[in-house]
């Protein structure tokens, strides 16, 4: 049976670090000789109402680099986890889970969509307003790229073990962020907050804002562009505009946030470009220096993310009068100014 390194570098850590972590697969992947496990990792509190941040990865496959950088922050978790006495007290309070390859068989085959061809970023029951009429998502045939899927039929089995998973994680969570790791758009890297099914804003834009203005303050020379995502472009069955607005209907009064990462690919494109003619090379960074850089340049991002999660009273935390004021600052940072 044909093995990936990813998973392989997952599976070692679990055996090293015993019972500090507990760990599940979520589902396997199958795909005539492949056969691969989905592994989500999770640390710290056991409290369903803790706060709870979760990393994910690999979910188009050739966009590898997005698995890796998601493994790479949960080997850096795995050491602070065994040593750091100030981390281990704050996974006392707090619960971090990692899902780095979602898309197992699409990361062997450097395929964007699973081993059914179709593109689980498109893959949910919901539809956007005006989208792209090919980026967005279309159901022509799954032999051309971002097919979403058989109108009625059900999630493909990677999408439903993604949900499912993350929606246990959270469910019952006071204050909840996830990170989906991409790449492939633009010279910068950006982090996108929903909606990408509409321009419309989402409704807890204030509270958006208010995580975006702590990282303002504290890291004021960070490099990311944060954004709405369907600023750049609308899509159809966004797995995490679906999970957040199951979460919103059934629990109003918990706070989560699904952010996305997207890596900007083009950069690394523009310093060699003939890597276009590789297919796995308009989404990764193809030369060593370049992707040992692209690891270790999320790691204060994540730092700061668990920092936030941890600290909710310091941003999540505001009256009425505060929540408008944020709704009304972040329309006018993120929306007015479009128009």
């Amino acid at each position: 049976m044909s093995s990936l390194s990813e998973i392989k570098q997952i599976e070692s850590r679990l055996l090293a670090l015993g019972s500090r972590v507990q760990s599940e697969v979520i589902a396997v992947s199958e795909s005539e000789d492949l056969r691969f496990p989905i592994h989500k990792i999770t640390f710290g509190s056991k409290d369903p109402a803790a706060p709870t941040l979760g990393f994910v990865g690999g979910v188009h496959g050739l966009e590898r680099i997005g698995a890796q950088v998601c493994l790479a922050l949960f080997n850096s978790v795995s050491e602070l986890a065994q040593w750091d006495r100030n981390f281990q007290r704050t996974l006392e309070s707090m619960r971090l889970f990692f899902i780095p390859t979602v898309n197992p068989v699409g990361i062997f085959n450097k395929t964007r969509s699973n081993p059914r061809g179709v593109d689980l970023m498109r893959n949910a029951p919901i539809d956007a307003d005006n989208p792209n009429r090919f980026l967005g998502g279309h159901r022509i045939s799954n032999k051309l790229p971002w097919y979403r899927g058989i109108e009625g039929a059900p999630m493909e089995l990677e999408s439903q073990a993604l949900v499912d998973a993350v929606k246990r994680e959270i469910h019952d969570s006071e204050l909840a962020i996830t990170l989906d790791i991409h790449s492939g758009f633009g010279l910068r890297d950006r982090l996108w907050f929903p909606y990408a099914k509409t321009l419309k804003p989402f409704p807890e834009l204030d509270l958006m804002y208010s995580l975006h203005t702590l990282l303002e303050r504290t890291y004021p020379h960070h490099f990311y562009q944060v954004e709405p995502q369907a600023q750049n472009y609308t899509t159809h069955g966004d797995l995490w505009d679906y999970l957040y607005d199951q979460h919103r209907g059934l629990e109003r009064h918990k706070k989560y946030l699904p952010l996305c990462l997207e890596m900007g690919s083009w950069l690394w494109v523009k310093k060699n470009p003939w890597q276009l003619f590789r297919p796995e090379g308009p989404f990764n960074p193809m030369i060593g220096h370049r992707h040992k850089r692209t690891l270790r340049r999320h790691n204060t991002l994540m730092e700061f993310l668990i920092r936030a999660v941890d600290s909710p009273e310091s941003w999540a935390h505001y009256d009425q009068a505060q929540s408008q004021k944020y709704h009304q600052q972040a329309r006018e940072l993120w929306y007015e100014q479009q128009h």
